[in-house]
């Protein structure tokens, strides 16, 4: 029968051991689906073991029969797109800019507010950042 030990991180068999890379988590995924359908331990008792919930086992599950072994891999965590900076937002952020250089990015979040967009101070001023639209200092003259 096979096991995996996450305290030393290997495959234990019958007929001896193979160590697996610590940070590895697909090999401990898939050792828990192995246990849990494979042997006598049930789904239940095997995503206990392993620390993961009897929903998420059977998720994992789903996952493992229809993408194979790398679905098993965690995806990032968060957003992935900036929904409230969008492209047509900067694009108004950038216009609000070049109308009025002298204009605050406490008024030009007001006026997009205004016109319906949710956007904060902070996302008006890191477009603005990004893309080097600070107002220029004057310089000390000698």
């Amino acid at each position: 029968m096979l096991k995996f030990s996450r305290a030393s991180s290997t495959l234990l068999g019958p007929a001896g051991s193979l160590a697996v890379p610590h940070d590895d988590e697909i090999i401990g995924k898939l050792a828990m689906l192995i246990e849990g359908q494979c042997t006598s331990l049930g789904a239940t008792k095997a995503a206990r073991k392993y620390g993961y919930s009897k929903q998420r086992y059977f998720q994992l599950l789903h996952k493992f029969e229809a993408h194979g072994a790398t679905a098993l891999k965690s995806k990032r965590r968060g957003p992935t797109s900036n929904y409230r900076r969008t492209d047509e937002l900067v694009r108004q952020i950038i216009r609000h800019r070049f109308l009025d250089p002298e204009t605050t990015v406490e008024v030009i979040a007001q006026k997009l507010r205004q016109a319906g967009h949710a956007i904060s101070i902070r996302s008006v001023e890191r477009v603005i950042t990004d893309y080097g639209l600070q107002k220029k200092t004057s310089r000390a003259s000698p």
